[in-house]
């Protein structure tokens, strides 16, 4: 079988650190978790996650492959050091991580029906002639982050995150932080709900509390229309993730 050697790799880790000039507590920091952890890889106490694996070969100013080599490749890898590589990464990374879209939801329809909503709601203040100068922007914002929420959010955490506490959150492109709360796979699916029931609310939600107060009072809206988009919009998201975040650490 092919897998890594924990101390070889430790002291490779180790050297590059040093060769960067960063302390253990800084390298912990440039990924977000704590230096007992980078600690117990030098070490060779435990290895990093797979999640961790691409983060830490950049700050580290290596590649993946010679992480998993420990040791750096001046030359073209040979037959047989690919196939070694190739079983070291696929033992490693063990079984895919399981996302929304595997998962039997109604939330797909959701996003649908709340992007449509919002579009149509969107149609009828510019018919009506409102201010709806930020107006769109919630809508782009909830039809952005609902695709991944909605559709690629991660059902289970990798495991460094019930290992080592950490804030900050990132899957591919998608970065969250929330100082002050544990994120972990016990509040991790109260986040995701989180995050999907605003992102349907920030699409059809948002226009159409600008087209009530709008058909109020044009004047009004036009006057008050950022401050209410950005309170509806910011407000409500990090508040009820934050709140259930703490909750459920």
């Amino acid at each position: 079988m092919y897998q890594v050697d924990r101390r070889a790799f430790g002291a490779f880790v180790a050297q590059l650190r040093k060769e960067k000039g960063y302390t253990q507590k800084e390298l912990a920091e440039k990924l977000h978790i704590t230096d007992k952890a980078v600690s117990k890889w030098e070490t060779g106490a435990s290895m990093p996650d797979t999640a961790l694996l691409i983060p830490l070969a950049e700050e580290l100013g290596v590649t993946v492959t010679e992480l998993l080599l420990c040791r750096r490749q001046e030359k073209a890898l040979e037959a047989e050091d690919v196939d070694g590589v190739v079983r070291t990464a696929l033992d490693y990374a063990g079984e895919k991580p399981r996302r929304a879209f595997g998962q039997k939801s109604l939330w797909p329809l959701w996003y649908f029906l709340a992007l449509t909503a919002g579009c149509v709601e969107l149609w009828l203040c510019w018919r009506l002639g409102l201010a709806m100068e930020g107006l769109a922007t919630p809508v782009l914002l909830g039809a952005g982050f609902g695709v991944y929420f909605c559709f690629f959010a991660l059902l289970r955490l990798p495991p460094v995150y019930d290992q080592y506490p950490s804030s900050f959150f990132h899957d591919g492109p998608v970065r969250l932080n929330l100082p002050g709360v544990t994120i972990n796979n016990r509040n991790w699916p109260h986040i995701v709900n989180v995050g999907r029931v605003w992102c349907c609310g920030a699409m059809a939600g948002v226009p159409l509390v600008g087209l009530i107060l709008g058909g109020i009072s044009p004047a009004l809206w036009a006057a008050a229309q950022l401050v209410v988009i950005l309170t509806l919009t910011l407000g409500g998201l990090f508040i009820p993730m934050y709140v259930v975040g703490k909750k459920y650490q």
